[in-house]
């Protein structure tokens, strides 16, 4: 099974994907968030052969909702709506810093944070399996 990583932003999209297998993940690019970022994410699961789209749920110190949340769910049923894919929500938190302090900060470190986001999404399916 292929996965997709997401972590969302205002302006920009980080994208990650795992291997074929699902064991591990990679950033993959960083499209500019517009209009057309659902459509760009269905192109990309299509070429990609992605199975499950995972989301990063943001969530501030006290595991509530970021008010950022709000245009996330409708990412989530806008993805849900046009990919006919499972998409899934995944707590994040803080993965944009750890991946900033991981490389710097530079253009790919938004498909860092959704490598990240992807990582722990998978370690913890694979606990559960």
């Amino acid at each position: 099974m292929r996965y997709l990583g997401i972590d969302y932003g205002e302006k920009r999209v980080g994208l990650a994907l795992s291997d074929e297998r699902g064991d591990f993940s990679y950033p993959l690019s960083v499209p500019q968030n517009s209009e057309n970022i659902v459509e760009e994410i269905a192109n990309i699961c299509k070429e990609k052969n992605v199975d499950i789209i995972v989301v990063g749920e943001s969530k501030d110190f006290k595991q509530n909702e970021n008010p950022i949340m709000v245009k996330v769910r409708k990412l989530v049923d806008d993805l849900k709506t046009k990919i006919e894919k499972p998409v899934y929500l995944h707590p994040e938190f803080m993965t944009s810093l750890e991946a900033e302090h991981l490389q710097g900060h530079n253009e790919m470190h938004d498909a860092s944070a959704a490598a990240l986001i992807l990582k722990s999404y998978l370690e913890t399916n694979q606990k559960n399996a």
